[in-house]
């Protein structure tokens, strides 16, 4: 329940705004507010036309907004279906050309209003915040959100699989979406007002009859009382993401609105120079290389329609994504990093293909990286957007070699359409890597999702994968994947998660992430959730029991296993938290190589362990998160801590960090592993267009300090100047053989790209 640019990556919990938001209470609400508070909703408000000219100032000055009838907000959180403790109103109308949205944010104690940063798309919750969720095609499932603070900033994200969290750190939101659209806000003495300005060729929607119909939710966030507004009245039934639910989103119809076709182009320059240093085929010593860069590149989108895009990129280039943050793996499974890079990022829902936990069967960061090294794309080209009922992705990209992997192209196909209810979907997906020696792997999958009544769910899924080498038969258990899981979205009352999956031992998606392999598994989130009423110190709390079970397909035993009662909460004041004590089993057909000198002997291991989270109340200018994991691992034990502190008590700074201490110890073979984690983030703002910001990681497990230092300016959407450099140094030199140089590598880039809008 960490936020940061986007809300940082890796958090212990996804989105906070949300979790700042976990708080109802039981009472009946108020009968002011009682019209607005029923559900289901199934009347469906017009959006007028605008009367006239709307000067982009944030004042809500102009005659054209008098005609506009105002979405009064009421409390989500602390206490549901209350009045906002501040008045707080949006206003929507529409022309030929823009969607406007205005929102007037009253606040009796205007110097405290707070907004430490300006920052494109630095969400956090230290800050206040309005926003408006549009769920453009009124599919109950995904969303577009444009944010903005009283420092005027702009953040947008796309929403899909309805805000529905499949674990813990899942997040169902794409935080790296960006879009074409402009916002001004005033402050004054009786709060802010903000006026935002969307053009219609930054959103997809589908007319019927002439008119469109949308899902619509406004938001705002009162960082000091950790209190969040809403219309229409969502109630926190399904979690810490209810909000941002499109299933929950009030039905609007927009008479006589039509989609526009956009057409950018955006050129891009690029030089630089990188310096690193790699082991010699003999490993005996440390080779330099490097090089001066200069690239040219060039991006095209499209509309097709109005709801049909397609994006085209020559020679891209991604110098300017932000690092990932720095990880130690005490798994034996490979570790998860999300997608940053932009041209992989407009409505990627179309794409989804989950398959449990962090394993899907389309990993867009397989396309460019090759055992973490950057390969060139020379180009490629995307289609998204929807055709009739079928909500339709495509894409193909096209790689250079690298070393021994050859050149390859990759494709992706997937089809998805609404059947018998708004809630409910089939479709399927297509994969193909082919590399240029004659070597492929090809994937396809179906899926299905039905909503059987109420917040009750049952998927169905089934995939396979062919491949140069294996017997490819067709609907063979051996290359296959097959899943059923049944679903009550809900933390009021009872609510459950169960799924089983069988994964047979040839199915292998090289264009996925699967962190295990031939397996049956059987995973199982079950609650009971309660909302004690307004005098309870605790708003929301619940028990639950988690756990998961792996077998092999071939021996029939259990591989891992981790099983446990836990009991979450968040309270009235802020905080939150989660405790999850748990027995862990784990059987090692081979030894686990936790290091180069710590090996875990094969073996059957059995042993406790416990998991826990604390959040301090987020919209206070210094606050934290605290994790720990501690308890038995295999034959020996292990104690894992860390706090994410982050501090916003100076305007446009913001500092924020992570100490994580890791050890592991075997008191039987005497042997220690020690890997602590030091993370230090710094973001200065001069204004909403020029923004620097640092990042220093130490990781304690391959002693090395890593350092990315970031300048953008950014005057308008689509043109951005940056001055980017990346270090590494080696901490340890001396106990390695052969002996590292101090520096590992060292890069500096500046990136220019315009974009032009006909």
């Amino acid at each position: 329940m960490i936020w940061g640019e986007k809300l940082r990556q890796g958090a212990p919990s996804a989105l906070l705004l949300a979790l700042g938001a976990a708080r109802l209470a039981a009472q009946a609400p108020p009968s002011a507010v009682l019209d607005i508070l029923k559900l289901p909703r199934t009347e469906r408000l017009t959006v007028p036309r605008i009367a006239g000219p709307v000067a982009l100032d944030g004042r809500i000055e102009e005659p054209a907004w008098a005609g506009v009838p105002p979405f009064r907000m009421v409390m989500q959180s602390p206490t549901f279906g209350e009045p906002a403790s501040e008045r707080s109103e949006a206003l929507l109308a529409y022309d030929d050309d823009f969607v406007y949205v205005a929102a007037r944010m009253c606040d009796r104690e205007p110097d405290r209003i707070q907004a430490p940063t300006k920052k494109r798309d630095a969400m956090v919750s230290t800050s206040d915040w309005f926003g408006v969720f549009f769920d453009t095609f009124n599919d109950k499932e995904n969303a577009l959100a444009f944010f903005t603070t009283p420092a005027g900033l702009r953040f947008d994200a796309a929403i899909f699989r309805d805000a529905q969290m499949q674990q813990a750190n899942d997040m169902p939101v794409n935080l790296s979406w960006n879009t074409f659209w402009d916002v001004a806000v005033v402050r004054g003495d009786e709060g802010w007002s903000v006026e935002m300005r969307i053009p219609l060729s930054s959103l997809r929607f589908q007319p019927k009859g002439g008119e469109v119909v949308m899902g619509v939710t406004v938001f705002r966030w009162l960082a000091r009382r950790s209190e969040i507004d809403t219309f229409p009245a969502i109630p926190m039934n399904w979690g810490q993401m209810s909000s941002w639910k499109p299933s929950q989103c009030q039905e609007t119809v927009w008479p006589g609105l039509r989609p526009r076709r956009p057409l950018y182009l955006t050129p891009y320059a690029l030089g630089g120079f990188d310096r690193f240093y790699e082991l010699n085929d003999e490993e005996t010593a440390y080779v330099r290389d490097g090089s001066p860069k200069l690239e040219l590149g060039l991006d095209l989108k499209y509309g097709l329609t109005g709801n049909l895009t397609f994006d085209a990129t020559v020679n891209p280039d991604f110098a300017q994504v932000e690092a990932d943050d720095v990880q130690v793996n005490l798994t034996r499974f490979s570790v998860f990093f999300p997608e940053k890079r932009l041209f992989f990022q407009e409505r990627s829902s179309n794409f989804d293909f989950p398959m449990g936990s962090v394993n899907t069967l389309f990993y867009s960061r397989r396309i460019g990286l090759v055992d973490d090294k950057p390969v060139r794309i020379y180009g490629g080209a995307r289609l998204v957007g929807r055709l009739g009922g079928w909500d339709v992705g495509f894409l193909d990209m096209q790689t250079a070699a690298l070393d021994e992997n050859p050149s390859e192209n990759f494709g992706v196909l997937r089809l998805r359409r609404q059947v018998i209810n708004p809630f409910s979907y089939v479709g399927g997906i297509l994969t193909s890597r082919l590399g240029a020696g004659g070597g492929y792997n090809v994937a396809y999958g179906l899926d299905g999702i039905w909503r059987v009544r109420g917040d009750d769910y049952f998927t169905l899924q089934w995939a396979q994968t062919f491949e140069n080498g294996k017997a490819n038969r067709a609907f063979s258990l051996d290359a296959a994947r097959f899943a059923v899981m049944w679903e009550r979205r809900t933390t009021r009352g009872f609510g459950t998660t169960v799924r089983l999956a069988r994964v047979g031992r040839d199915f292998d998606p090289d264009m996925g992430f699967m962190q295990f392999e031939n397996y049956t598994a059987f995973y199982t989130r079950t609650l009971y959730g309660w909302f004690p009423g307004k005098a309870s110190a605790l708003t929301s709390h619940d028990g639950f029991v988690e756990g998961r079970v792996y077998w092999d397909n071939d021996t029939r035993r259990v591989t891992l296993a981790e099983v446990g009662p836990g009991w979450e909460f968040a309270a009235k004041s802020g905080f939150g938290g989660r405790i999850w004590p748990k027995l862990n089993i784990e059987e090692l057909d081979q030894p686990y190589e936790l290091t180069d000198d710590i090996l875990v002997p094969v073996g059957r291991y059995v042993f406790p362990g416990a998991e826990f989270f604390l959040q301090t109340p987020p919209g206070r200018l210094l606050n934290t998160a605290l994790t720990g994991t501690v308890g038995g691992y295999y034959d020996g034990w292990r104690v894992s801590l860390g706090a994410r502190p982050t501090w916003s008590g100076i305007p446009d700074l913001e500092v924020s960090g992570l100490l994580q201490y890791n050890l592991v110890r075997f008191p039987a073979r005497d042997q220690t592993y020690i890997a602590p984690i030091g993370q230090v983030k710094v973001l200065a703002t001069l204004s909403v267009k020029f923004s620097a910001s640092a990042l220093v990681q130490y990781n304690g497990a391959d002693d090395t300090v890593a350092a990315n230092v970031r300048l953008r300016y950014n005057p308008r959407e689509g043109t951005d100047v940056y001055l980017v450099c990346n270090e590494g140094r080696n901490t340890d030199r001396l106990s390695r053989t052969p002996v590292p140089p101090s520096l590992s590598g060292r890069a500096l880039y500046a990136k220019f790209n315009y974009t032009f809008n006909f």
